[in-house]
């Protein structure tokens, strides 16, 4: 029996929402089961088994990143860019929390070049204090799971609901956090489109995957340091003259006003204010330019008007292989129909999340930002 895309997509979504929503008890190594499968309680024993409670995770997770996002969407891009950088480097493993370097010698991962601007830790140290506090001091959720969990849920909100999929927990967190190590894998704003492509599928990542997941820039903001080639004539890659010319005069301006020669911008062109969008020639036809902050298609948007702030962006118009494996395919896709990208961000969101942890030792630490 066939069925057509829009109803395999609706089809799709519903079911991943059902899974999504469903509460999950705290456990440690629950056999890689996913989220929304478990929190069966014990009979008569007031929901505690062999003296450990049950926590309801699920709820606690999104009760505090709801509570961060409250009026500051820029929170919930920050976590899911913590994923990303946590994820892509040694596997989900929470490695990226680290403040400390436990082995080895050198700078741990939140001082690598790629991780500027890291932001959300304090939102994954209030989840893990409250799952702490409701269990008695009992530690059975992993950082790393944190972590997904929490991306997880801010992709939901900054998304309005679109963008849902089930994760599993069971990860354990490693003790290795190496700035080298960030630096050598996470793949920089100044990517050509080889460069891209090769490093996405150095981590099984095809290329229709990398363009979902660069989607994740119509949130969240960007220190100039990262995009300055694209306001030089000398480094720039292709970029309209327009949004170039206000983009630069806008930065100068944010110098003083935030009182930093690396101001940060939003990645987004559509939450600029109106008199910017105007100056850069923005066409906002398709585009709710009422939505700051929301994770939607706009990015692609902005990509085919030649409006985005990152030559990786750009490079993304840049593709000249042909068929599945082209770049540009999927930029109009997902620029045309916003169903199709919501359910393609979500399974490449899934996908990152259940990036293998590699190391010489796991554990569950009771402080993310320290090894036991």
């Amino acid at each position: 029996m066939k069925l057509n895309s829009g109803a395999l997509v609706l089809s799709l979504c519903l079911l991943l929402a059902f899974l999504a929503g469903q509460p999950a008890a705290a456990g440690r190594g629950d056999g890689g089961k996913k989220d929304g499968d478990g929190g069966k309680k014990g009979g008569g024993d007031g929901g505690k088994k062999g003296g450990k409670k049950d926590v309801d995770v699920e709820s606690t997770v999104r009760m505090i990143v709801a509570k961060a996002m409250e009026g500051k969407p820029r929170v919930g891009a920050a976590l899911v860019r913590l994923l990303f950088h946590d994820c892509w480097v040694h596997g989900c493993d929470g490695s990226v929390l680290l403040d400390t370097v436990p082995y080895g010698s050198g700078s741990g991962e939140k001082d690598a070049e790629n991780n500027i601007g890291l932001e959300g830790f304090e939102v994954i140290d209030d989840i893990k204090a409250e799952l702490l506090r409701l269990a008695d001091g009992y530690d059975n959720v992993s950082c790393a799971d944190i972590l997904v969990l929490a991306a997880r849920q801010a992709t939901a909100i900054l998304s309005r609901g679109k963008i849902v999929y089930a994760v599993k927990r069971g990860r354990m967190d490693g003790v290795v956090s190496s700035a080298a190590d960030a630096d050598a894998v996470l793949p920089p704003s100044t990517f050509k489109i080889k460069q891209l492509k090769d490093n996405f599928k150095a981590r099984g990542f095809n290329t229709r995957e990398l363009v979902a997941l660069s989607g994740a820039h119509a949130v969240g903001v960007a220190h100039l340091s990262s995009f300055v080639d694209r306001l030089n004539t000398a480094t720039q890659s292709p970029i309209s003259g327009a949004y170039q010319n206000a983009l630069r005069s806008h930065t100068e301006a944010q110098k003083t006003a935030q009182g930093t020669n690396d101001p940060i911008e939003f990645n987004n062109i559509r939450d600029m204010d109106k008199q910017f969008q105007n100056a850069a020639g923005y066409v906002t036809t398709g585009v709710d330019v009422t939505a700051n902050g929301v994770l939607d298609n706009s990015y692609y948007k902005a990509n085919l008007q030649n409006r985005v702030l990152f030559r990786s962006d750009w490079e993304l118009r840049n593709d000249t292989d042909t068929g599945a494996n082209n770049a540009g395919n999927a930029l109009d896709e997902f620029g045309d129909n916003a169903g199709k990208w919501f359910l393609a961000f979500g399974q490449a969101m899934a996908k990152l999340s259940d990036i293998p942890a590699d190391g010489p030792r796991f554990e569950i630490r009771k402080n993310c930002r320290k090894i036991n």
